[in-house]
């Protein structure tokens, strides 16, 4: 028998207190859906007849984080577990949440849910699942359904239009017909939907999908990333060189960079987020820095796109101010942005300058985001191989150390304090990085000799 985890534990012992209590409580939504397919569920939700006041009449620990809802939130062992209980509900005014409810059975209850996978429960004492909307046969055919009137589902709530992309991406389910119907005609009310909510399910569409370039595609077919980010469809029919980029347009390029990033996970140095909108907004300026000119000692003509790494970390930081990505993780999207041409050339680099580059804190993200560029490329300048090398070979020593020299040492041999103090303690740096010097005396010697 598998073991259970310590949150379906509690659970499970919610809903037999619940039981014992004479209510009816079964797992519901989600995990339910989870634990059919085989997946671990990250959080357990729980349905049931009792009434708000009577939850957290039963428990000794609760939060009324919706109690105008139905729902009650059980605190033990410092795990949060949500409790609802079975509602009907009236129309959305607001588009997303219902004008009035109104307590009911658990039929009632599962009919009222966005699609038929979602809409399950599971008794976990009696190890049964309680099924009003053919849920399971959608879940053992792959199919993502609407309850119900697709229309009607998605005027409710605007932002199921994005959840159901996310759940067939994530799932790898097929959309049903009707519902991919209405949501081509209904993409438009995804302008209704604030933005906080629109970047969550449109991050979480990137990062969990099992390819995220397809689910692009899929936002692009239904008309939905057109109003997100229509720059991104704008890349749609850019052509690249060939020589180069024999994958095709840019659009083509940014979706097969994208269905790479599956395997990256959150880490100490880069977050799955931080990966996927560098990816996705790295070249979104090559639209406006289209041009045709003509090669080197050559008549011929070649695609080019000069400065769009430049012009792209302006418009990604626009985009993502839009979004309302945190600061932080902005900053460290648009700088690798900005940078990423940079890496091709890094066999050429001076040893100093190498050095510099990779001892920035956001080079993980960088090298990172070129590795993905070289394998949805032509690129067979082995800069990556080369740069993963030289990076790996600092694991001993720092790679940007602690300067032997500075400012008061500059001082001390009578030179002048001012702008160009700054520009001689860099060209020193410089020096003791590409190991030109062997020690702080060597350099101090040299800078005396040089620096007059």
């Amino acid at each position: 028998m598998k073991k259970k985890s310590k949150s379906e534990t509690i659970a499970y012992d919610i809903c037999l207190s619940l039981q014992k209590a004479g209510y009816i409580a079964y797992f519901a939504g989600g995990s339910v859906r989870d634990q059919y397919l085989g997946v671990t569920p990250k959080d357990y939700d729980i349905a049931t007849s009792a009434l708000p006041d009577q939850i957290e009449e039963l428990f000794t620990k609760t939060i009324s984080v919706g109690k105008s809802f139905g729902v009650i939130s059980v605190i033990k062992d410092k795990i949060q577990t949500d409790i609802a209980t079975f509602r009907a509900e009236s129309c959305y005014s607001d588009n997303r949440h219902p004008d009035a409810i109104k307590f009911c059975d658990a039929e009632e209850d599962a009919i009222r849910r966005d699609f038929t996978i979602n809409a399950l429960f599971y008794d976990p004492i009696t190890e049964k699942i309680i099924d009003y909307v053919d849920g399971l046969i959608d879940l053992d055919a792959c199919i993502i359904r609407a309850i119900g009137n697709p229309y009607d589902r998605f005027r409710e709530d605007h932002l199921r239009l994005l959840r159901a992309i996310r759940f067939s991406h994530v799932l790898g389910f097929e959309i049903e017909k009707d519902t991919f119907q209405a949501i081509k005609k209904e993409a438009s009310l995804i302008n209704s939907v604030s933005i906080e909510r629109i970047e969550n399910e449109f991050t979480r569409i990137l990062t969990e999908s099992r390819k995220p370039g397809d689910a692009l595609h899929t936002l692009q077919t239904v008309g939905l990333l057109p109003i997100i980010i229509p720059e991104i469809s704008r890349l749609i029919g850019i052509q690249q060189p060939y020589d180069y980029h024999p994958e095709g347009d840019v659009y083509t390029h940014t979706r097969m960079m994208l269905n790479q990033i599956e395997e990256v996970y959150d880490n100490a140095v880069f977050t799955k987020q931080e990966i996927a909108y560098a990816v996705l907004l790295h070249d979104i300026a090559k639209p406006d820095t289209y041009s045709f000119q003509n090669k080197k000692d050559s008549i011929d003509k070649q695609i080019r796109f000069l400065n769009h790494e430049t012009k792209g970390a302006i418009q990604a930081d626009e985009i993502l101010k839009r979004l309302k990505i945190s600061k932080k993780q902005r900053t460290r999207i648009v700088n690798v942005i900005k940078n990423h041409m940079i890496p091709f050339q890094s066999k050429n680099m001076r040893a100093a300058k190498l050095r510099r580059m990779m001892g920035d804190s956001s080079f993980p993200l960088l090298l990172e985001l070129h590795r993905l560029d070289c394998m949805c490329s032509s690129d067979a300048s082995g800069s990556y191989t080369y740069l993963q090398e030289v990076y790996n070979s600092y694991k001993e020593e720092p790679i940007l150390p602690e300067p032997w020299i500075n400012g008061s040492d500059l001082l001390a041999m009578g030179m002048m304090d001012g702008p160009k103090l700054g520009r001689i303690l860099a060209l020193a740096y410089d020096r003791q990085l590409a190991g030109k010097e062997p020690d702080r005396d060597a350099l101090l010697n040299w800078l005396k000799k040089h620096q007059k």
